[in-house]
């Protein structure tokens, strides 16, 4: 379970100083899947980053089964996000000089992962092991960052707009692509998106306004990509 406690985050500081985060507090269960709505400037993205540790917070807590990252060490909170977490951002930070298998092998060798081929033939991309970055389209380069993010074993995947620049065919192929392989593999998955329409893949729904959390909602039942509106 993660449990976020009464988080705050400002940016700036005296009189430029911006509270972007105000007392936020939620829980999510093991293999849950979340989606976190709201306008630009809601916080969303900032909460995304303080929760898988890539930001500090000013206060409050966010505890994976009873620890709380925020009062590691650098070095604690850098294996932190080395074994127990993974990140996919709407760019795709691909290594242009190298092709699909080493861009996955890359993640596979944090956690020692020799199974990763598997894991490039589960996203649809085994006949294109050894192309580049350059020589695929925009949804397989995200395809790959998915494939590289899960080789390493998370237990939670965070997604930050991953079908923010791509099409809706293309969006729903990544969609649908984590979505199954969430399900086999029962990591928590937590994104944050503008698509309203993908919260209706989600089991909960978190709506974000001004820095703080307005409603948080149950789906009763899960769509799945290819039935979403887009």
């Amino acid at each position: 379970m993660i449990k976020v406690n009464n988080l705050h985050k400002s940016f700036g500081m005296n009189d430029n100083k911006f509270e972007v985060l105000k007392g936020i507090s939620f829980e999510v269960e093991q293999g849950d899947f979340v989606v976190i709505l709201g306008a630009s400037g809601s916080g969303k993205s900032t909460l995304l980053n303080v929760m898988s540790g890539l930001e500090n917070a000013d206060c409050g807590e966010v505890a994976y089964d009873g620890r709380d990252i925020t009062g590691l060490s650098d070095k604690e909170l850098t294996e932190f996000r080395k074994t127990d977490i993974a990140y996919i951002f709407q760019q795709y930070y691909l290594l242009p000089h190298l092709n699909v298998q080493s861009n996955v092998k890359m993640g596979a060798e944090l956690v020692g992962n020799k199974d990763y081929m598997k894991i490039i033939e589960a996203v649809g991309l085994k006949d294109k092991a050894k192309k580049y970055p350059g020589e695929l389209s925009g949804g397989e380069q995200q395809r790959v960052a998915v494939a590289r993010a899960l080789a390493k074993k998370p237990k939670v995947l965070f997604l930050d707009e991953p079908t923010g620049a791509l099409d809706e065919e293309t969006g729903r192929k990544v969609l649908d692509f984590i979505d199954k392989l969430q399900k086999e593999m029962g990591f928590t998955v937590i994104m944050v998106t503008h698509n309203q329409n993908i919260a209706d893949m989600a089991k909960t729904v978190i709506r974000m306004n001004s820095g703080k959390i307005v409603d948080i909602s149950k789906n009763t039942t899960q769509k799945s990509a290819y039935e979403i509106g887009w």
